[in-house]
């Protein structure tokens, strides 16, 4: 079965599992775990409203960590395999990966949400997410562009097709 603590120390294997690396990964981590308790706390892995008891991870969990359950879905969404083929990938039936997958995804999207990531569903949301991000490159660093003088004309001869011939010469020759 497919475990980040057996991946983590692979040269470049959670970079291409996830497109991101161990570092980026690890920062992800704590806040997405957060949002997953949060959400557990309130729906249930059928994706009921939880109205009797805590939840508690149980002893046989087929993602027992927090890391597991972040790598089993960006894996997911990165390869785009089968539910049958990525949930034995993990140990798991098609089934229960498919509620794994289900939950994991509202809590990614509450992650990015929170960290202030998620892609922008509107395109006014995006004008004003690009808009501020320019306002702080600004203020930040300095210009991508820069703007020079016009250059002087070439002084390097032009090289003329004479239409009949299809004959390329020099314009100084012709001349």
């Amino acid at each position: 079965m497919l475990r980040y603590a057996s991946e983590r120390d692979k040269a470049n294997q959670i970079l291409n599992l996830t497109s991101l690396t161990v570092e980026q990964f690890e920062q992800l981590v704590e806040p997405f775990e957060q949002a997953f308790v949060h959400h557990m706390s309130q729906w249930t892995m059928e994706g009921k409203p939880r109205t009797a008891r805590a939840y508690t991870p149980y002893v046989n969990s087929p993602l027992p960590t927090a890391e597991d359950r972040l790598l089993f879905l960006l894996s997911y969404l990165k390869v785009a395999s089968l539910q049958v083929a990525h949930g034995a990938l993990f140990g798991m039936t098609q089934s229960n990966a498919n509620k794994w997958l289900h939950i994991l995804l509202i809590v990614l999207h509450q992650t990015l949400r929170d960290l202030g990531d998620a892609p922008a569903r509107h395109l006014l949301a995006l004008r004003e997410r690009l808009a501020e991000v320019q306002r702080e490159d600004a203020a930040e660093s300095a210009p991508i562009f820069i703007t020079m003088e016009r250059n002087a004309q070439s002084v390097a001869t032009t090289t003329m097709l004479s239409r009949r011939r299809n004959i390329a010469a020099r314009k100084s020759e012709i001349e």
